[in-house]
């Protein structure tokens, strides 16, 4: 059977030279399209278009109205001036192999894409916010936090979008519908971070030295490895289903 999704596809192939594989990628827009248009848990189809003019990905159903973009969710703070000498002495074929691995669907995500008020979206707030700094682990987290009323960073601007994460009714639909499970522990109660955690303290979350970025490097690609594989995994499970149903209605 042919394989829906190349988990192993990296979206810089094609996207135009310079330009940014989250706009750009064809490939990368068609899988989120195909992965995100499902059931949402109360079991009303969620259907992502491609074809509204000047907007990533649309929904509009009774369920709501959603604009969401793409984001590549695994920064490599390369441009971090503490870590210049430390990622200077990284091998360049596993910096090449690092890179690589996160662009591809495992270290992809989608957000709603829509400015409220004029205000930050999650993909920009969660950019600029000196307690996140770009983190997804941290992202998540507060996203957790949302969810069971808590106060976090990203507080204010995720219950901009409240709506949209009222569609996925708690974290462990949140997390199960974008197959995250690998962030989270089995009972949902917090998550597998890619660095120690200090409850959004007063120190930076840039792993800053040798040892703490070549462990996050470490945690974070094995995050991408198994949510790829637990991607394609559920794609090819969706096409088998799909193959039956044809065979079935003939």
């Amino acid at each position: 059977m042919t394989k829906v999704i190349d988990e192993t596809f990296d979206f810089r192939q094609d996207t135009p030279p310079g330009g940014d594989p989250d706009a750009l990628s064809p490939t990368l827009r068609r899988y989120h399209q195909l992965l995100w248009s499902k059931p949402m848990p109360s079991g009303v189809p969620f259907v992502l278009v491609d074809s509204t003019r000047g907007v990533y990905l649309h929904h509009r159903s009774g369920l709501g109205e959603f604009f969401l973009s793409s984001d590549s969710v695994i920064p490599s703070f390369r441009k971090e001036s503490q870590l210049s000498q430390v990622i200077a002495q990284i091998p360049p074929g596993e910096w090449a192999a690092f890179m690589s691995s996160t662009y591809t669907i495992g270290g992809m995500m989608v957000f709603p894409g829509n400015r409220v008020a004029g205000k930050m979206t999650i993909n920009c707030a969660r950019g600029f916010h000196p307690r996140i700094k770009d983190r997804f682990d941290l992202t998540v987290e507060c996203i957790r936090r949302h969810y069971r009323g808590e106060d976090s960073p990203l507080a204010d601007t995720i219950e901009r979008y409240r709506d949209f994460f009222a569609l996925f009714e708690s974290f462990g639909g949140y997390v199960d519908f974008f197959l995250l499970q690998d962030l989270v522990k089995p009972d949902y109660s917090s998550l597998r971070f890619f660095a120690p955690f200090d409850g959004f303290a007063a120190s930076s979350p840039v792993p800053a030295s040798r040892d703490a970025y070549n462990s996050y490097r470490l945690l974070a690609t094995d995050f991408i490895a198994s949510r790829n594989r637990r991607i394609a995994a559920w794609s090819l499970s969706q096409a088998t289903l799909a193959t039956g149903h044809e065979r079935l209605t003939r």
